[in-house]
């Protein structure tokens, strides 16, 4: 490891510390807590729970039966707010340092190129989040597997598995990155790019989030049953809350209308008024991957088009 490379690595060696040692707890924590879930499920106490959101009770008390995820939701959490962390203490000082400073003029003048200051410490920063991001992710589905979509254990329509897992913390991390890169070359401080790269690292995440609970971006499917025959279960379905009746003439009128669960006072009910569907709204346990493709599209195209803009910055700012 020579030249620039070896800078880069001196300037970052403390945050690629700290993030090995997040790293290293969290690991930790995941193989201890997962060993404790996995007893609890061999212990039969869960055997007679079906799948589906409704929380399966303990034979002699009636009370809900749970696996401790606490500390598993606390990982979901960290991963969340992963491209905040880097942003702001990774991203923001990694030129903006030198900037502050002035010695990226000294390392210039030592005949390194811009394109070289930038490549080197932007380069080593994107594969060490890439990889922090990615074991980081990996060890919530390693954890998360044994308890997925059952109530006692984690749906996947949890905001701590739907934005803490996956591909989507990877690219998460690296838009953090990259608009922590770009806010510190361009104000020159190293505490005002950190301040603007909460905010804009932070409203990016928060925006997502909002995406899902609107389900704007993967909008949910209608699940129709005929007449009043039950409706097919629920399941690992993320329910949107939106359930209803159907008239012949295909109007969607709110299940107040006749707000009876099923027997011969649904049906009069329904027949008075001309219903003859009910329906309910839903996104199905395979759009866990259309939310995930749909944000890691986003942000790594986010991460992209900052990264772009800041090399193409490096010509007026340095």
């Amino acid at each position: 490891m020579k030249g620039s490379l070896w800078i880069a690595w001196r300037q970052q060696r403390v945050a690629a510390g700290i993030g090995a040692g997040v790293l290293l707890l969290a690991a930790a924590i995941a193989a201890y807590s997962r060993s404790d879930m996995l007893d609890a499920l061999r212990s039969g106490l869960f055997d007679h729970c079906a799948t589906g959101p409704l929380y399966c009770t303990q034979s002699g008390t009636g009370l809900p039966l749970l696996l401790d995820i606490e500390p598993l939701k606390y990982l979901g959490a960290l991963n969340i707010a992963l491209p905040v962390l880097i942003g702001v203490f990774w991203g923001a000082p990694l030129l903006g340092r030198d900037r502050e400073l002035g010695t990226h003029r000294l390392v210039l003048a030592q005949g390194l190129s811009r394109g070289q200051w930038f490549a080197s410490r932007f380069a080593l920063a994107a594969l060490t989040t890439t990889a922090l991001a990615g074991l980081l992710a990996g060890l919530f589905a390693w954890w998360w597997r044994p308890a997925a979509d059952r109530s006692y254990g984690l749906f996947w329509y949890d905001n701590t598995a739907l934005s803490g897992s996956g591909p989507r913390v990877v690219a998460a991390a690296l838009f953090g990155l990259a608009a922590g890169t770009l806010l510190g070359l361009l104000t020159r401080r190293v505490l005002s790019a950190m301040g603007l790269t909460l905010l804009a690292t932070g409203a990016a995440t928060l925006l997502l989030e909002w995406t899902h609970w609107s389900r704007i971006l993967v909008p949910p499917r209608s699940y129709v049953s005929a007449g009043d025959v039950p409706k097919a279960p629920m399941g690992e379905k993320w329910s949107t809350g939106d359930y209803g009746l159907i008239t012949a003439s295909g109007r969607h009128d709110s299940v107040f209308a006749c707000a009876y669960p099923s027997g011969a006072q649904l049906r009069e009910c329904m027949s008075a008024h001309g219903y003859v569907a009910r329906f309910y709204r839903a996104n199905p346990a395979g759009d866990y991957w259309a939310f995930q493709w749909t944000d890691t599209a986003i942000l790594g195209g986010l991460a992209v088009l900052l990264t772009v803009v800041t090399v193409l910055m490096l010509r007026r700012r340095v």
